[in-house]
């Protein structure tokens, strides 16, 4: 798969800027830039130079200056592709990156498409594939959660610890198929017990890989919070008061919001999506009818429920909302939900004792003041097990990866059984090899073209 022609692409998002930076990769990468470039040390040549040097010079088109611009070499396999690589930093005008990359294409390179130069990273043994993978979400990160994460994977955790248990399994597969080659013999090269031991400790890892992907996928793209009550109970003025704007329209009116909106913020450096939505009444008009029935669609998608209710209205009804509270976990039972009384800043001291008593675990709240916001975020972040994160383990966060895993997995409860029945070797040696390809799959060690064609087409192009 790997292509020997040069390719070109703006490594900078597109549009003006201060500055902007082309990329060329390939064999021909300093040749074809050195033709361009004319240094401020004359006849100085980019081919001649070190690797991992910069030099400021001009780009010209024949009698052309086209721009001021610093060019950096990157010299085969010392470089993120492996192969000769080039980066011209520019003036960030739309004209100009458009002439220099036209220059290029004239002078022999050709377009890079969607995440070829991480592909060719890959390709060149520069990357394993779950890194490469990692590349892509350290640039969508948008919290310190989700770029821990990525940065983590980058760095070869989690490919270090496939490759590790695969190469202890492929020790064990190796001498099961070489017991296979000395049947007649009847010998066992292989130490049943020792063999024993590595599946349950490969079933120990696999196990905690699989459980992490369900903090790691939330993490990743977000966690969902639906706040949800009855109209005119301050969601709006919740979600706002989070937000410290004016997302929502906020009026007296009951049943203002019809529709859901929703919003990001960053907690304690993970990314919480809230979604405001339409107060839950009977009501005759379509339109809010419509709002109340997504109102329970987003429940259903949410990983947390924060349940409103009016404080100040219903202090002599408690029992009433108690009762519509134990309605919500009964339908939701798995879904961790948070209780918030909201509108305390209108009540007594012994009204507010009075609503601790009669509903557990209650969050008191004014989201007009924003007393209480602070308390309620903590409580987010306490139903997030975060644990994992905190000691630097590996969370797996992405689907092609954990699907691989339980896959598997799979296969290792298939060994371990045949263990415990005394399978013989070579039926025990077909689950080990189907292993051992799901570990592989993670890797990149097996692939196929359209595997690697799915995953780069989420790249950007120039990365």
């Amino acid at each position: 798969m790997i292509n020997q022609d040069t390719i070109v692409a703006l490594a900078t998002p597109s549009g003006a800027g201060a500055i902007a930076v082309i990329r060329l990769s390939g064999n021909d990468a300093i040749k074809i830039a050195d033709a361009c470039f004319q240094s401020v040390i004359s006849k100085k040549s980019l081919v001649n130079q070190k690797t991992h040097t910069i030099h400021l010079g001009h780009i010209i088109d024949a009698e052309k200056t086209i721009d001021e611009v610093l060019v950096s070499v990157f010299k085969n396999p010392n470089s993120y592709t492996g192969e000769d690589v080039v980066e011209v930093s520019c003036h960030g005008s739309n004209y100009i990156q458009q002439e220099i990359i036209q220059l290029f294409l004239r002078k022999g390179c050709r377009m890079a498409t969607a995440g070829e130069f991480t592909l060719r990273a890959f390709l060149n043994g520069k990357l394993d594939l779950s890194q490469a993978e990692a590349v892509a979400d350290l640039i969508s990160s948008d919290n310190e959660a989700s770029h821990q994460i990525a940065m983590q994977q980058m760095r070869g955790g989690f490919s270090s610890e496939i490759a590790k248990l695969r190469e202890e399994l492929l020790n064990f597969a190796s001498l099961i198929e070489l017991e296979l080659d000395f049947a007649e013999e009847d010998v066992e090269f292989a130490d049943r017990t020792q063999f024993q031991d590595l599946i349950a400790r490969i079933t120990f890892v696999l196990k905690r890989l699989i459980d992490s992907f369900a903090v790691g996928n939330v993490i990743k793209n977000g966690i969902p919070v639906a706040i949800v009550g009855e109209p005119n109970v301050g969601k709006s003025t919740l979600l706002n008061a989070l937000l410290n704007e004016d997302r929502a329209i906020v009026s007296e009116i009951a049943g203002t919001t019809r529709d859901t909106i929703e919003d990001e913020i960053s907690i304690g450096g993970i990314g919480f999506r809230f979604i405001d939505t339409a107060g839950i009444r009977e009501t005759k008009d379509v339109v809010e009818s419509i709002g109340i029935k997504k109102t329970f669609e987003k429940i259903e998608q949410s990983q947390v429920t924060i349940y409103l209710f009016d404080a100040h209205k219903n202090v002599d009804n408690l029992e009433a909302v108690r009762v519509e509270i134990e309605k919500i976990r009964n339908k939701y039972p798995q879904k961790p939900l948070l209780v918030i009384a909201n509108k305390i800043d209108t009540l007594t001291d012994s009204q507010l004792a009075s609503i601790n008593k009669t509903i557990a675990d209650v969050l008191l709240l004014s989201a007009k003041t924003g007393f209480g916001v602070e308390q309620l975020t903590n409580s987010l972040l306490n139903l997030i097990n975060t644990g994992a994160l905190r000691n630097n383990e590996t969370i797996v966060t992405n689907t092609r990866h954990y699907d691989a895993l339980l896959k598997a997995f799979e296969e290792i409860d298939k060994v371990k059984h045949g263990l415990e029945t005394g399978l013989s070797g070579d039926l025990l040696a077909i689950d080990i090899r189907q292993a051992l390809y799901y570990f592989g799959e993670i890797t990149g060690e097996i692939t196929n073209d359209d595997l690697l064609g799915n995953i780069f087409a989420n790249f950007c192009i120039g990365k």
